[in-house]
């Protein structure tokens, strides 16, 4: 692709807007920023959950854009404020990249093409488009085979083709996030998948891109306990989603 002239069409076109959502992310957080590609980034927002390291200063020192939350609000919280705070400042396309240099990216050019060329709402760097790539990315083999089933449990009830659910490397165009009420989902991890029911009920376009994650010390991650209640939680919303296709029971953060 080329960057060049992707770039001169966003600086006429499209505000594009990078969301850190950051936690105890100090150590990773300069490899992350040295791997955005500037010539694809208008602006850079980190969002703080308390982290107890020194995160905040880093980032400052950095000049990136901080804001800092007093209370830690979890995955999803953070995201909600991210997003507010990426809108009120007027991006177009909002990609969001965790801080702990799991997600590479490498990739945001891959990601913004299908919204810059209107073939998308929403684009995902998926882990498991390619086979064994998240294998060779160092991924859990338990972790590996719950994302496969519950992927396949998603796409059954909402009757979407994706490859995955559950990567954090995702770009939503200003249009979702003003049109789908995201404030109203999950503070916690189960908010990446509430945001897709939102969007299938909606009938915005999705669309993946492959990409490969790293696995190491530094890395933000779930324990087996912290993703078997994940899973629970998934399991939850596909019950939730069918229960308001079918009108058995209203959910507000479904209703609009």
């Amino acid at each position: 692709m080329n960057l060049k002239f992707m770039h001169g069409r966003m600086k006429r076109n499209k505000k594009i807007t990078v969301i850190l959502p950051a936690y105890n992310a100090e150590k990773t957080l300069k490899n992350t920023l040295n791997d955005i590609p500037k010539e694809c980034v208008d602006d850079i927002i980190l969002v703080d959950d308390a982290s107890t390291d020194n995160t905040v200063s880093l980032a400052k020192e950095l000049n990136l854009y901080v804001v800092k939350h007093t209370k830690n609000r979890g995955y999803g919280g953070n995201q909600k404020t991210c997003y507010q705070e990426a809108l009120r400042r007027g991006a177009d396309i909002v990609i969001m990249v965790h801080p702990d240099h799991q997600y590479d990216p490498f990739y945001i050019p891959q990601l913004l093409e299908p919204l810059l060329n209107n073939s998308a709402d929403a684009v995902f760097g998926s882990r498991m488009m390619i086979r064994g790539a998240a294998i060779r990315g160092s991924m859990p083999q338990w972790k590996y085979i719950m994302n496969i089933v519950l992927t396949k449990l998603e796409n059954h009830v909402l009757s979407l083709q994706l490859t995955e659910y559950h990567s954090g490397f995702r770009a939503y165009s200003r249009t979702v996030l003003e049109s789908v009420p995201y404030l109203l989902n999950s503070d916690n991890f189960v908010f990446d998948t509430e945001i897709i029911v939102q969007m299938k009920l909606k009938n915005f376009r999705i669309k993946e891109i492959p990409i490969q994650a790293r696995y190491f010390k530094d890395a933000s991650t779930i324990n087996f306990f912290q993703s078997t209640l994940y899973g629970f939680s998934i399991v939850r919303t596909m019950i939730k989603y069918i229960f308001h296709k079918s009108g058995i029971k209203r959910y507000e953060q479904f209703s609009f």
